[in-house]
């Protein structure tokens, strides 16, 4: 029994000792070879390794996956700016970093700088949208390991890098990566909670608006969290109103209606009320498209004063009907006479459909609270819409050069 224990034991011995010389092998032939070569090893590690757990990988690699990784995240440090097989690179990596049981991976990746590395590689403009892509997927994997790792990232300036892509990137992918790594940095991390919501209002005047959209609904998932909302807001969330896409639109409404409860509000209502009356020398401006027929009629392009105004009335009438005590302050702005000024807005029919709508669809919530002169100013600005429109596609249809 005892010979056989010792036999056992040696058998044991010698495949360790064969096990750990391939593992060496493997090792120096990776230190040797050159890009091809590596890329191929790299294929075969992500198509054999994927989804592995830490014992997985350490029983792969002879107890040394360390030492891969090792070799892995040093070749990532000297070629991420030469976007030498970085998507490739960053998945090994990846494969690591999300291996359950595998926290020593990951303090392993950080203590090289791996966060700054990282956070560096959005910024590059010559690389590809996949590999900043798979970036952000490892951010996200340092972020899911808790609090203290949410603050390196943030530490590292790394909410200003993220907004910085979410604002440029044209990959839709990572857009939504990138603002839910956004969002789970302004969660159970209050010492940076902050920064990071007023990185998400510093995309808001971004061209993009798809990332304005996600802009303003990670906003709208991390204002309870934030608590009161800087003043800071007030313009940037006001100004997409003018956006001609209606989903920017309908997020932006949905924010007004979670700011209403917090301080803000007197200079939101404010800044909708301004919006219903555009500035006059601006108002009957207009943009003609270009037409290949120059007999036919240029179709009218509101300019982005008329689609704000509609806009804003939209969301007036919605704020009001929820509640009488901002309808009460609206009242106080004089929106009665802004949402008629809408109304009588013929080069628009949005703004005159959505400050009607405004009107009639609550009249108790106006009506009741009005003064008799403010009675008086609504029963002095009537206006039959249909026949005004009418009128105006009339004279257009004898004069199309007047507009």
């Amino acid at each position: 029994m005892l010979q056989d224990a010792k036999a056992e034991e040696i058998m044991t011995s010698v495949k360790e000792q064969e096990a750990i010389r391939k593992l060496m092998v493997f090792l120096q032939e990776w230190d040797s070879a050159h890009k091809v070569a590596r890329s191929r090893v790299l294929d075969n590690f992500i198509k054999s390794n994927n989804g592995k757990t830490e014992p997985e990988l350490e029983l792969e690699f002879s107890q040394g996956a360390s030492l891969f990784l090792a070799r892995l995240t040093a070749w990532l440090r000297m070629t991420y700016m030469y976007s030498t097989c970085l998507n490739k690179l960053l998945k090994s990596i990846g494969i690591f970093l999300s291996a359950a049981s595998g926290r020593r991976y990951l303090i392993e990746f950080l203590e090289i700088g791996g966060v700054l590395i990282l956070l560096e590689i959005l910024g590059l403009n010559h690389l590809k949208e996949e590999d900043k892509r798979e970036s952000v997927k490892l951010l996200q994997l340092v972020a899911d390991a808790g609090r203290k790792y949410k603050e390196l990232i943030c530490e590292s300036y790394g909410v200003r890098s993220l907004a910085g892509f979410l604002a440029t990137s044209s990959s839709a992918e990572a857009l939504e990566d990138v603002q839910v790594l956004l969002a789970s940095l302004g969660r159970g991390n209050p010492k940076y909670q902050n920064q990071v919501y007023k990185g998400l209002v510093a995309v808001l005047p971004c061209a993009s608006p798809r990332a304005q959209q996600l802009a303003l609904q990670a906003l709208g998932a991390t204002q309870d969290t934030v608590g009161e909302a800087p003043s800071i807001l007030v313009e940037p969330v006001l100004d997409v109103l003018c956006s001609v896409h209606l989903e920017v639109q309908s997020e932006a409404i949905q924010l007004l209606r979670a700011l209403m409860a917090h301080e803000v509000r007197p200079a939101l209502l404010k800044g909708l009320v301004a919006f219903l009356t555009p500035p006059r020398k601006k108002t009957f401006t207009f943009y003609n498209t270009t037409v290949k027929d120059p007999a036919t009629l240029c179709l009218k392009q509101p300019m982005l004063v008329y689609i704000q105004q509609a806009a804003a009335a939209k969301a007036i009438g919605i704020l009001a009907k929820e509640s009488a005590e901002v309808a009460e302050e609206l009242l106080q702005l004089r929106v009665v006479h802004g949402l008629m000024v809408a109304v009588g807005n013929l080069d628009h029919l949005a703004s005159q459909r959505h400050a009607s709508i405004s009107l009639e669809d609550s009249p108790e919530t106006w009506y009741t609270k009005m003064d008799p002169v403010q009675a008086e100013e609504l029963a002095s600005n009537r206006i039959d819409i249909p026949r005004d429109m009418a009128r105006m596609q009339s004279t257009e249809e004898t004069n199309p050069r007047a507009s």
